[in-house]
């Protein structure tokens, strides 16, 4: 279910104005990626006793999605680092500092895709350029196609699917503590899409409703 603030519906109209762009293939169809529904997990070795977890949120951007032939599909996503999360509170600010992610340089990562391979039913390879803490390097994501369809809460063509990934953060000069802290970090990306026209047209709908509710409550005062 969809419960985005004013603000939020305005910045997602906004993402999904500027990201409907007409198709680069022929027969795929521009979905718009849910930030409240786009988010990831990372997990890494701790001096070989534990294996701690952060978790990254609100994604935003553009998937080209073609069901026929998805190998013809494309996605760029934007990730905004400030959402990142360990749920150990010294340790988030010590990710955001410039020992780590040095988030007030790089406030976000992005991912492009630059080619996608079908792996089996609804299974697909694809390869692209992940921009992280100012390193542009490729990476390789296994992704799942969860479900195409309608969603019955908002009546709107949706696509959802999960990723998985492993890379190794020295390559994007993360590399503090290697090798007592692990190199190699472990992702799982989660996200769905929506039709991006329609969506559009549901958010200006959900915006213009919050807006009367509002004034209505207003004259009641």
């Amino acid at each position: 279910m969809i419960r985005p603030t004013t603000r939020r519906i305005a910045l997602a109209a906004a993402l999904a104005a500027a990201l409907g762009a007409p198709s680069s293939s022929l027969y795929a169809t521009t979905y718009t990626l849910e930030p409240d529904y786009t988010q990831g997990v990372f997990r890494w070795n701790h001096l070989g006793f534990s294996s701690p977890a952060a978790q990254f949120a609100q994604g935003a951007g553009t998937l080209e999605f073609d069901q026929g032939d998805p190998t013809r599909s494309s996605v760029r996503v934007t990730i905004p680092l400030e959402t990142l999360r360990t749920g150990v509170p010294d340790l988030d600010e010590d990710f955001r500092s410039s020992d780590f992610f040095a988030t007030d340089r790089f406030p976000t990562a992005t991912f492009k895709s630059s080619r996608v391979r079908s792996k089996g039913s609804n299974q697909l390879e694809v390869t692209g350029e992940l921009t992280l803490h100012g390193v542009t390097k490729p990476i390789t994501l296994a992704v799942t196609v969860i479900k195409v369809g309608t969603n019955p809460r908002t009546g709107l063509s949706t696509v959802g699917f999960d990723a998985t990934a492993t890379l190794r953060r020295s390559d994007f000069g993360l590399g503090k503590y290697v090798p007592q802290v692990s190199d190699a970090i472990d992702m799982h990306i989660t996200s769905q899409a929506v039709e991006a026209k329609s969506y559009a047209e549901y958010l200006k709908a959900q915006a213009a409703g919050q807006a009367a509710a509002a004034a209505k409550d207003a004259t009641r005062k």
